[in-house]
This record gives structure tokens, C-alpha cells and sequence, in this order.
């Protein structure tokens, strides 16, 4: 029996070990939850969403996008879950985070070829193993990676979560339903403030109590979880250029786009909890309630969860994986997930997928599947072993690590569009080779 142990069920962790055990090959996998805890998740699911609902954008003129029709029509197990659980969010893929996770942990807890053991992983263990313990690895674990890597001192940047507030708390008379630019359907919760009432917000927001976190300085920050406190640092518009931009959200009461607007977003398929968009977060908890109710709809918002941060780690994946996520060093060892490199959770399961995939395929004796750089899935492996990326961080899928079209387009959405196309039509190719594997071997 060919057996692989995966350390972690989050996103990538249970991805790859689905991925395995589809294949035929045994997955011992480990999970500290619900023995031991991190600072950022509250249920014994595995695939946690810990820091927001959505999956991001659906579109095909978005990386993203592509990089989930990629995973859906090759069978991930996260984007059959993501799908059913999915909650309205026009554009976007947003899911009911408990539902989501509870869907992920029954199809691995009742996978034949899969056995759970909980409790902590304080070492690495010998024969074949996936390392997908997240950003929040615990220190045990951690001190073994840096060791076995030679990263004493470990990469490392901050991550902040958003509030959650109840619905029946907003004040509706002061927010409208509306998706920008009418896409899709009026899912989101739009507060909107006038300049007085913007300006009032952005200077107490500028000037709050943040909570300590150890080692925190504004430059350890990953652009794309950046604190809203930090962001209203850099100017007094930056936030309307950002996650308060107004455009394309008109207020029914004026027909005029406000000065600014705040969105919720829905957080559970019953629509009684709506997370800030935008508003990730390290203040102080009296402090985000003093400020955040400054907005005119949430001025008496119950709020069921205050934003939080924390320290995320990764590796320096350029000098120490290959394009298969493997330790160079030592093969038998391979990482999944955030602790890679890749930011996001789409980009997690994408890393697991490539993982599970490709090791299935060695230990099987098969020849590699190499998904190439014109996918978003090879993309990003190839980017997160690519050795002359000098100052490695923590990357979202982007059109940027996809080679260009090879002719002129007109218009950015159109281009990016043909690069979709492009992409698919090359997983369309190889899918009867990668889904071959599942239906020889299960």
C-alpha cells in the first residue's frame, strides 16, 4: 500500500489529500483541530474560512476566476463544495462559510482511502509527506521547517480579518441592496456616507487604538489583506479609491453616486451575518466599534465578531521548492498552501490540487502531468519555484505570470479574456490524461 501523510486540513491540505486518495493512494492525513486551536479559527471543520466568505471574483476576465473554472473542470474537491454552498455575491463566489466547511470535512472524513488522526504534528514524519499546516503552523512544527530548510528566522507577513455584523442591525433606511454597475445580482449592502460624514470617519479612523501584535510595522503588511487603518494612513482619498469607492453604486434616494460607500457582504446562505468588505483590521475592539459605527447604517450594529490579525509565515519558495511544490533538498517532502507563498484561498486549493495530482502521479509511476505556464494551475507553481524572483512575497494569481497572447487585442477585459480562453482550451486537453488517474485507480 503507497501511502503519503498530509499535514493540515485547510484548503490545501484537504484538496491535495482528495486529490491523493481519488488516485488510489492512502492518505494519512494529521489535523491539530479540534485538540488544539489557532487565533484565527472557531469551528472543527476542516477547510476553515477564517478570514472572509468569498472565493473572489467568478469572471473569466479575472485571474481568479479562471484559475477556479481551471480547478472546477478537473474535478477540486473545494470548487464542488464552494458551488453547492454558494451564497449571492454578484460577481463573486462566496459560500457559506460553516456549511462550505462541513461540506469538505464529511467527503474527507468518508473517503476510504483517507484516515484523519487529530492532535498536533511537532515533527516532520519519515516516508512520503505534504506539509499544508497553513500560515498559522504552529511553533512546534515551525521550528521543524526552519530547521529543515535552513530558515531560522522564517519569512513572515501579517494578515487581518474583517468584522461580522448582524443584519437585523443595519439600519436599512440609511443602506440599499446594489451590485456595482448593476453586475450580476444586488447582493451587497451599500452604506453610504456624504463628504462630512467621510472625512469624520477617515480622521478617527486615522487616529485609533491598534492592538498590539508583536512585531507588526505597516511595511510587514501583504497588499492584499491590508489593514483598513493602515490603508487610511496613505491618504485621505485612499480608501475611495479602494474598498469605499463609490462609482457605479448609485444611491436610489439621489440617482448619484455617494462620496463614499461601505459594503457588506453576506457571510452564511441565511443572509443574518454580513462581513466589512474591506475592512480587515488590528484596532482595538472598543476602538473598531467607536469608529465603525461611525457609519451611518451600522450606527447600531451588533457585531458578532471583531476584526483580528496575525503573524502568517511562508517559505522562501523560489530557492527551495521545484514547479511540483517539492523540497529540492528532499523530494519525499512537499508544501501546499499559503505556507508556499501563494496568497488566497482558491490559490491554496490550486497548490494542494498541483500537489496531490503530481505526487499521485510519481508514486504511481506515471509521467508528470506539467501543467504549463499558459494555466493559471502551472502558472503559479512555476512562479513559486522560479529562481530569479529575487525579493519573494506572497503573490494572488495575476494575468502578469501568464505569458501574453501572441497577437494584439483591444481592450483589457477582451484580452483577458482570450487569455482564458487559451488557458481552458489547454486543461480541455489535458483532462482526460489528469482524470484518468481517478478512474484507474479508484
Amino acid at each position: 500500500m503507497i501511502e503519503v501523510t498530509v499535514i493540515g486540513a485547510g484548503l490545501a491540505g484537504s484538496e491535495c489529500a482528495w486529490q491523493l486518495a481519488q488516485r488510489g493512494i492512502h492518505v494519512h492525513l494529521r489535523e491539530m483541530k479540534p485538540q488544539k486551536a489557532t487565533p484565527a479559527h472557531v469551528t472543527p471543520y476542516f477547510a476553515e474560512l477564517c478570514c472572509s466568505n468569498s472565493l473572489r471574483s467568478d469572471q473569466l476576465e479575472n485571474a481568479v476566476g479562471l484559475l477556479k473554472e481551471e480547478l472546477r473542470r478537473l474535478d477540486s474537491l473545494i470548487l464542488r463544495c464552494a458551488d453547492a454552498k454558494r451564497v449571492p455575491a454578484g460577481g463573486a463566489l462566496a459560500v457559506d462559510r460553516h456549511g462550505f466547511a462541513q461540506m469538505v470535512t464529511d467527503a474527507i472524513r468518508s473517503h476510504p482511502n483517507i484516515t484523519v488522526e487529530e492532535g498536533e504534528v511537532t515533527e516532520i514524519p519519515a516516508g512520503e509527506v505534504v506539509i499544508a499546516s497553513g500560515p498559522l503552523t504552529s511553533d512546534a512544527l515551525a521550528e521543524q521547517i526552519a530547521a529543515l530548510t535552513g530558515q531560522a528566522d522564517g519569512l513572515h507577513f501579517y494578515d487581518a480579518a474583517a468584522p461580522l455584523v448582524a443584519f437585523d442591525s443595519v439600519d436599512m433606511s440609511s443602506a440599499y441592496f446594489a451590485s456595482r454597475y448593476d453586475r450580476g445580482t444586488p447582493d451587497y449592502i451599500n452604506c453610504p456616507m456624504d463628504k462630512e460624514q467621510y472625512t469624520a470617519f477617515w480622521q478617527a479612523l486615522t487616529t485609533a487604538q491598534e492592538a498590539e501584535v508583536h512585531g507588526f510595522d505597516d511595511g510587514g503588511v501583504f497588499e492584499g489583506c491590508m489593514p483598513v487603518e493602515v490603508m487610511a494612513r496613505r491618504g485621505e482619498d485612499t480608501l475611495r479609491f479602494g474598498p469605499l469607492k463609490p462609482k457605479g453604486l448609485p444611491d436610489p434616494k439621489t440617482g448619484r453616486d455617494p462620496y463614499a460607500v461601505v459594503q457588506l457582504r453576506k457571510d452564511n446562505a441565511d443572509g443574518s451575518i454580513y462581513n466589512l468588505v474591506g475592512f480587515q483590521t488590528h484596532l482595538k475592539w472598543p476602538e473598531q466599534r467607536r469608529v465603525f459605527t461611525m457609519i451611518p447604517a451600522l450606527h447600531d450594529a451588533q457585531f458578532l465578531r471583531y476584526g483580528v490579525m496575525h503573524r502568517n509565515t511562508y517559505l522562501d519558495s523560489p530557492r527551495l521548492l521545484d514547479r511540483y511544490y517539492r523540497l529540492k533538498a528532499d523530494p519525499r517532502i512537499a508544501f501546499a498552501g499559503q505556507m508556499t507563498g501563494v496568497e488566497g484561498y482558491v490559490e491554496s486549493c490550486a497548490s494542494g490540487f498541483l500537489v496531490g495530482v503530481e505526487t499521485a502521479r510519481r508514486l504511481l509511476g506515471e509521467v508528470p502531468a506539467d501543467f504549463p505556464q499558459t494555466t493559471a494551475i502551472g502558472a503559479l507553481g512555476l512562479y513559486v519555484s522560479n529562481e530569479t524572483v529575487a525579493a519573494f512575497q506572497p503573490m494572488n494569481i495575476n494575468f502578469g505570470i501568464i505569458p501574453p497572447l501572441d497577437h494584439r487585442v483591444k481592450g483589457k477585459r477582451n484580452k483577458n479574456a482570450e487569455i482564458s480562453a487559451r488557458s481552458l482550451a489547454v486543461i480541455d486537453q489535458m483532462r482526460d490524461a489528469v482524470l484518468g488517474d481517478v478512474t484507474a485507480h479508484t
